[in-house]
């Protein structure tokens, strides 16, 4: 038993960690194509681009690892069937949970290692990733001046290049607007040609321009606005030098995303729950009593008003219009009194529309702190279920290969991300219960693979037309005897 035992482990691993890593390949690719405006033409490093890649594949691990766990199961009992060595393992007296036996503990092996993955190591990768893919997407582009176009990645300067030599280094009919003074267009240099080239230590661009002029706008006058002072030098070469400091990949502090959900392992998130919920439950408090206290005296002063004139109220509901304290003070006054109504009953309102949106917000981000909670455990819960999706499936189809298994593998697998999406995001916007939300995808699939492993462990015909035929032709023979009677 152990020599088949190591075969089997063999034959699976070898296909899971295939699969594995083209699934990883594949959602690196679809990231990749998604931010590949965000990384061309930056002149980024190779080792930044190595490391975002890094930390996102780890991101992808809970999508690729069920995945690749479905495929390899349905991929490895598919190959033992079509090649006969099932029924061989049966005609020796092995039954089906023994075969599936080794992979059922290195599937709760493999469970043991997701949750860990996903409490422990998914969170920091994501903060790494998400921060590392904010600053490559603010990252300006690499320092090229195209012909014709006004080119304003300069801090504070505006470069107008008309033509460029062959060379890329000689250059023809320059203007170069100097903003540094923050007054416009005051301070002008032109130049009939030149060239530009890095310096020795590659951190700034020098300009050495010929035949040329520097305009300049004189601010400094007190009638500067009336008469208009100008000054024109001219020059027949001149440097200028511009930093190209503000092309340096800058990398921002991990501290401003920490505190999002998606970066907290399961410690984190129990404390930030509890912390969000009392601030919740304090604030309602707050608003309760301060918005109750505001309107108690106007409430008081209503309800009496009411008492006394209750019966004449019930007689003539015209005079609920005729409030005497209303009615008996001058039109000034009167107009003055019912503004300032006015104006407290829109203040009231405008204070419960904002504090029904922070109250709002303030809930959402509850949901979104319970939704990360449970989902650190659906990783492992999801590699079980598919194991005894996969597995039990394989022996029945009989197929290996990549044909068959890859079909039947992405089709559970969309059922499976699609109803966990969906189910997710309307537990969030409070239309779901969090855990009937967050688990819904487990529950639906989970007795698919209670099924399949009951119809593959007690040798039914599941994808026999034979034997669907029969069980339709009795129940409908019970039909219509039920019928009858």
């Amino acid at each position: 038993m152990k020599k088949l035992y190591r075969y089997i482990v063999k034959s699976f691993l070898g296909t899971f960690l295939f699969t594995f890593f083209i699934v990883i390949f594949i959602l690196l690719m679809q990231f990749l194509w998604l931010y590949i405006d965000d990384m061309v033409g930056k002149g980024l490093e190779t080792s930044i681009l190595l490391e975002l890649f890094f930390y996102m594949s780890i991101t992808f691990v809970p999508m690729a690892l069920p995945l690749a766990l479905l495929l390899a199961s349905l991929m490895c009992f598919g190959n033992f069937g079509e090649h006969y060595e099932l029924v061989a393992m049966k005609a020796s007296g092995i039954s089906i949970w023994r075969v599936m036996r080794p992979l059922m503990f290195f599937s709760l092996f493999l469970s043991g290692i997701a949750f860990v993955f996903s409490n422990s190591i998914i969170p920091v990768a994501t903060l790494k990733a998400k921060t590392l893919l904010f600053d490559v997407r603010k990252q300006k582009l690499a320092f090229d001046i195209k012909e014709g176009v006004y080119y304003r990645d300069i801090e504070d300067y505006v470069i107008y290049i008309s033509k460029k030599g062959d060379d890329g280094s000689h250059i023809y009919g320059v203007k170069i607007y100097n903003h540094t003074d923050r007054e416009g267009n005051t301070k002008i240099m032109s130049a009939d040609s030149g060239m530009m080239a890095l310096s020795p230590n590659q951190r700034n661009i020098v300009f050495t321009l010929y035949n040329g002029y520097n305009y300049t706008d004189v601010t400094t006058n007190d009638d500067f606005k009336i008469k208009r002072p100008f000054e024109r030098m001219s020059f027949k070469e001149e440097q200028i030098k511009f930093s190209l400091a503000d092309f340096d990949m800058t990398r921002s502090s991990e501290e401003i995303y920490k505190s999002y959900h998606e970066m907290m392992n399961i410690h984190q998130l129990s404390t930030a729950l509890d912390s969000l919920e009392i601030r919740y439950n304090e604030r309602q408090q707050l608003f309760t009593e301060s918005f109750g206290n505001r309107f108690s005296n106007y409430k008081t002063r209503q309800a009496d008003t009411c008492l006394i004139n209750r019966d004449s109220l019930a007689a003539d509901t015209t005079t609920l219009l005729r409030w005497p304290l209303i009615e008996n003070i001058d039109p000034i006054r009167k107009a003055k009194v019912m503004e300032m109504a006015v104006g407290g009953a829109q203040n009231a309102k405008d204070n419960v529309n904002f504090n029904s949106i922070d109250f709002k917000s303030q809930v959402e981000n509850i949901r979104k702190h319970r939704k990360q909670w449970h989902k650190k455990f659906t990783l492992s819960i999801a590699c079980l279920i598919f194991f005894f999706i996969g597995a039990p499936l394989g022996t029945i189809i009989r197929k290996g290969g990549l044909g068959l298994p890859t079909v039947i593998s992405v089709l559970f697998f969309v059922v499976y991300w699609v109803t966990s999406t969906i189910g997710e995001r309307v537990a969030v916007t409070g239309g779901l219960n969090m855990f009937l939300g967050v688990w819904l995808s487990s529950l639906i699939l989970f007795p698919v693979g209670v099924f399949l492993t009951f119809k593959a462990t007690s040798d039914s015909a599941l994808l026999d037309a034979d034997s669907w035929r029969n069980a339709f032709k009795k129940l409908k023979h019970h039909i219509f005897k039920t019928q009858k009677t």
